[in-house]
């Protein structure tokens, strides 16, 4: 698989995002604003909330330990206005839903684990990754796939596209020749929209206002363009199909294009390594490229549940490397410190930064507070490879 991604001379990649308005995502959003609100008042709380929504329903659940009392039934009815479900004929409304919470305290076998040697708060494997495909060191199908429903959001709330709804997606598929991306060959936008809108014009607008912005030069004439091809996309949101946090995954990562160890991160706060680790994963792989010791890199961690060290750490560059493949790995333990506690430190992670991550990604960001996102260890890597005397094969 390694080799057929840099060897081939016409391989497609592609990749999907969606818009805060999608269901699933709504319940990040509310997850991860409900974790906000209460890591600002006690940043040592341990979080693990879940939502579910549906048509006049949102369900809030998991296990809180904190002394902060936390209005989650308020917390969502904001989220959902801020999103823009705020008119009853969209059969979902931030005044007119219902809203349970079942909360319970964080297991205290677990609370064990965590507090003893700060150890990690479960088991699991983490994984970050990074490439020179763009200006933020992310693969470019997942990188323009959240540009496009980014745009799309603010075409529907500065009013330039005022009949659209708050749900959408996109997807791009980009053809790569020897692991270089050349063209664009399809962009693909499903948008909610008022019941009045022509099919005809929402296809026009959404190509003018929407993806030739984004998309730029990678299209070309060839460019396969589909807008709405179901039809009609009036019913959305959590009328349309129930929304669950942690659904998606991939979107919020890298686009199927490095892989995931299965955990997901809104509502769960930094003592959770299916978050913090991950994060630090991505921190890890982004130096690395940063620093011009590969040009792709996916770096693996896992952990066991109260260990304070990570079990394994591993670092693969697809034959990338221009230092020493067998010494990246070397280098890594050397200038990180992949610690539960550590990795919540140095990324500054017990903070009210994570309802920002909860749609359109956490990776690749720079409009937002994501500390994993900065190239503060590129010279460390650099001076440390030049200590272990390993010689650029570049």
């Amino acid at each position: 698989m390694t080799m057929t991604f840099m060897s081939s001379p016409s391989l497609l990649m592609t990749s999907e995002s969606v818009t805060e308005g999608h269901p699933d995502k709504v319940c990040d959003q509310i997850a991860d604003a409900i974790l906000d609100d209460i890591i600002a008042h006690d940043p040592e709380a341990h979080v693990a909330c879940e939502v579910t929504a549906t048509t006049g329903l949102v369900l809030v659940l998991g296990e809180i330990s904190t002394h902060h009392y936390v209005d989650c039934a308020g917390i969502a009815r904001q989220v959902i206005r801020d999103i823009g479900y705020t008119r009853p004929e969209y059969a979902f409304d931030s005044e007119s839903c219902g809203v349970l919470v079942s909360i319970k305290e964080q297991s205290p076998e677990i609370n064990a684990a965590v507090g003893e040697d700060e150890g990690a708060g479960d088991q699991g494997i983490m994984l970050g990754f990074a490439c020179n495909e763009t200006e933020e060191l992310m693969p470019l199908p997942i990188n323009l796939a959240h540009h496009l429903c980014m745009r799309l959001t603010r075409m529907r709330k500065d009013g330039t596209l005022a009949y659209l709804r708050p749900d959408g997606k996109s997807q791009v598929t980009i053809e790569y020749s020897y692991g270089v991306p050349k063209r664009a060959k399809a962009v693909v936008i499903a948008a909610q929209h008022d019941p009045e809108i022509d099919a005809k014009q929402l296809r026009e607008d959404v190509i003018r206002e929407v993806i030739r912005p984004v998309m730029g030069t990678w299209m070309d004439d060839e460019t396969e363009v589909h807008v709405n091809r179901s039809g009609s996309f009036v019913l959305g949101g959590p009328a349309a199909e129930s929304g669950l946090s942690g659904r998606k995954n991939i979107v919020d990562t890298y686009g199927a294009v490095g892989r995931h160890g299965g955990g997901s991160y809104s509502g769960k706060d930094p003592s959770k390594v299916d978050r913090s680790a991950s994060y630090a994963a991505r921190w890890v792989a982004k130096n690395i490229v940063a620093a011009g010791l590969a040009d792709r890199v996916e770096v693996e961690l896992s952990y066991a549940i109260g260990h304070p060290q990570p079990i394994g750490v591993s670092v693969e560059t697809f034959g990338t490397h221009k230092f020493d493949h067998g010494g990246l790995t070397d280098l890594v333990r050397e200038v990180f410190d992949l610690s539960p506690h550590a990795i919540v430190r140095d990324l500054r992670l017990r903070r009210p930064i994570y309802r920002a991550t909860s749609a359109y990604g956490h990776f690749g960001r720079h409009d937002i507070d994501a500390p994993w996102e900065e190239t503060d260890r590129v010279d460390d890597l650099r001076k440390a490879s030049e200590k272990l005397g390993a010689a650029s094969t570049a």
